[in-house]
């Protein structure tokens, strides 16, 4: 029994990681252990689970469905192995979380040592990455996400407010000026944030958006503000990424008048059915340590009170 449920680790792996390399990988084994028992299911079950090719693999209609269930049977462990142990009062078991690169790198890294601390036999899996993953289906407990959230069958808890700012380096200002209204902006160059459309990332207040002609762009947030420092334009960056450089003096705000309203960071997560404990105290600590956000403080002295709906 313990090796049908390995056989099922080894499916959902290599279907969360994408191929058989990244799925061993996140198993910490060989790739051929889990060619093999992926090979060995198969022949158990008398069916195809993946059709492979050159380039990727692609899970079969039988193969969506048996690892749907594969998923649910290992969460149903989990819960099992979790009420087994809860005499002992003692949190245990690793947590998957999906989150973005820059707020794991300005924000929960930081923050969760505490976290471990509390809770010795835990341990946690970050996934960083900007995309939009598919929790189940992935295999993650939950995913942190800065956006506005369409419906769902997912659970979302607000952890934080986020706020957006146009900044520019001091040399650009310098040399350009100072704009006064969002309109101006069409005499700067921009560096752009491309995992969201040029219209949402430079809007303003009152759904300003200016014609901004973005020279360069990224898929990360960091390279976003390093490109602004660096007086290659103006950009728009969440608070927790700008703060450090704005109160070094390596980027200035302008146009702080005409800041959109602000939006929240979210933890999601699946039905509260398949839930485990240590998830739900880990997205309270979550609420605990950003319900004030530090980078907000620092950079405006806590004066801001608007809350995101």
């Amino acid at each position: 029994m313990a090796d049908r449920f390995e056989d099922l680790r080894a499916l959902v792996a290599v279907v969360s990681g994408g191929g058989f390399a990244a799925g061993a990988e996140r198993l910490g084994v060989a790739k051929s252990a889990v060619s093999r028992r992926i090979r060995e299911l198969e022949d158990r079950l008398g069916a195809r689970l993946f059709n492979r090719t050159t380039r990727r693999i692609q899970l079969t209609e039988t193969g969506r469905e048996f690892h749907d269930r594969a998923v649910e049977l290992l969460a149903g462990l989990a819960e099992a192995e979790e009420a087994a142990s809860s005499a002992s009062h003692q949190l245990k078991g690793r947590i998957r979380i999906a989150a973005p690169v820059s707020f794991t790198t300005h924000c929960l890294a930081p923050a969760v040592g505490r976290f471990l601390e509390r809770h010795p036999a835990v341990t946690l899996s970050i996934d960083t990455d900007d995309r939009m993953v598919d929790l189940v289906r992935d295999g993650f407990d939950l995913a942190i996400r800065i956006a506005r959230l369409p419906d769902s069958s997912l659970v979302a808890r607000r952890l934080a407010t986020i706020r957006h700012v146009c900044v520019a380096s001091p040399a650009l200002l310098q040399r350009l000026g100072t704009p006064q209204k969002p309109e101006e902006l069409s005499r700067f160059p921009g560096v752009a944030y491309s995992n969201v459309e040029e219209a949402s990332y430079w809007k303003f207040a009152g759904n300003v958006v200016p014609s901004v002609t973005s020279r360069i762009d990224f898929t990360n947030g960091d390279a976003v503000r390093e490109a602004a420092i660096a007086g290659l334009g103006v950009a728009m960056l969440p608070t927790f990424i700008a703060h450090d450089a704005v109160r070094r003096g390596a980027l200035s705000i302008v146009l702080a008048n005409h800041m959109r309203p602000p939006i929240a960071v979210h933890a999601l997560h699946p039905s509260m059915r398949n839930q485990t404990a240590r998830t739900r105290v880990f997205i309270e600590f979550l609420v605990d340590a950003f319900g004030e956000p530090f980078w907000d403080r620092d950079l405006f002295g806590g004066l801001i009170a608007d809350q995101p709906p």
